[in-house]
């Protein structure tokens, strides 16, 4: 469980430093100075200088972060980020937004090679390698997440006053559950390599768009690809993954402004919430790990893009400002709308981790 927390927390770090690393790679593709690249947050630990750049290990392991010359303020300077042309500083900028994208294109390449778990109908039958139903959304607070149902469990057996049954289709389940709203039913699980048996009640009447268990459930099987089709099936999954992203970004906020909420069975993970899912996916395989950071890299890459001050897209809004005033934003107010948004940002987080923690522990 240690060194699965432990592959989990650097392999989240690890997308961090890649990102800054496109920051840093774009800059000295343009010639700009780049004063330090650092893995971790300051305190310093240790520092060694290469040529005009110092490398860095920082004692706070909470990302990364790249000190580009003149980002933070205008320096006079040909090597200065803020002398150069609009269009070189949108590509420093965005460069490391495209490694996020970079990084789960490869990482879903290799899985497909690998073997992708993906949904079939039920009606399907000709090769299917391991076909199952798998739990893929457990509704909060509902009787699943009481029985620790999680997303990737797989439904082996289902038992009830009035019978057992055991089937590799989605359909069939779902209407044993149905057939038994208001009776227990003991679910034997499989997560990973151990098998459990756990118990809940469909509710009578469910919920509406939440159904009588709190969870949704899909026909799953494994499917392999020969090398040379895999880059073209990752960027088709890396493409898709991105499309759902945003929809599900989209409608998040449909929902927060028409007043109705989350909707149902969305959450917002903070750090220690992100890291719980880690581990879960950790144990269910190397396929389902990899997958979760590419679709996690997935999730950062559309998140910095969003036009918020702090964050790499608010950046792109104030050089679409400057291209169209022929003048930069007076640097005072950037600054200023700059530090309002991180703040936001990280009253964000903290409330989230502390909604996390209560909800795991």
């Amino acid at each position: 469980m240690i060194l699965t927390i432990f592959i989990a927390f650097f392999s989240l770090i690890g997308l961090v430093v890649l990102h800054e690393l496109g920051h840093f790679i774009m800059a000295k593709r343009f010639g700009v100075k780049v004063e330090e690249f650092g893995v971790g947050l300051p305190p310093r630990i240790f520092g060694k200088k290469f040529g005009e750049t110092i490398y860095s290990i920082n004692l706070l392991p909470f990302g990364a972060f790249v000190k580009i010359y003149g980002e933070e303020k205008s320096i006079e300077d040909y090597r200065s980020f803020s002398q150069k042309p609009i269009w070189q500083r949108v590509f420093i900028i965005i460069g490391g937004v495209v490694v996020f994208w970079i990084v789960a294109f490869v990482i879903l390449s290799i899985v497909m090679v690998l073997g992708v778990t993906t949904i079939v109908d039920d009606e399907a039958n000709h090769n299917l390698v391991d076909s199952k139903v798998q739990i893929v959304q457990v509704v909060a607070n509902s009787p699943a997440e009481t029985a620790g149902l999680r997303i990737g469990d797989t439904v082996r057996e289902l038992e009830a006053d009035d019978g057992r049954l055991v089937t590799d289709k989605e359909k069939e389940v779902r209407d044993f559950i149905a057939a038994n709203r208001g009776e227990k039913i003991i679910f034997k699980i499989q997560r990973g390599s151990e098998i459990f048996e756990t118990s809940l009640t469909p509710r009578y009447p469910p919920p509406e768009k939440e159904g009588a268990a709190g969870i949704a459930l899909a026909r799953t099987a494994t499917v392999k690809y020969s090398w040379y089709r895999a880059p073209l099936e990752g960027l088709s999954a890396t493409v898709n993954l991105t499309i759902a992203v945003i929809q599900g970004w989209v409608m998040i906020l449909k929902n927060i402004v028409i007043g109705e909420g989350l909707p149902p069975g969305a959450q917002i993970l903070g750090p220690v919430g992100i890291m719980n899912v880690f581990t879960q996916m950790a144990q269910l395989g190397i396929n389902y790990f990899l997958r979760f950071i590419a679709l996690i890299s997935i999730y950062l890459a559309v998140f910095n893009i969003l036009p918020i001050p702090a964050l790499d897209g608010g950046k792109l809004v104030f050089l679409g400002i400057e291209a169209v005033r022929k003048k930069p934003v007076p640097q005072g107010i950037e600054q200023k709308l700059t530090i309002f948004f991180f703040a936001l940002l990280m009253i964000l987080i903290a409330w989230a981790t502390i909604r996390d923690i209560i909800r795991i522990f």
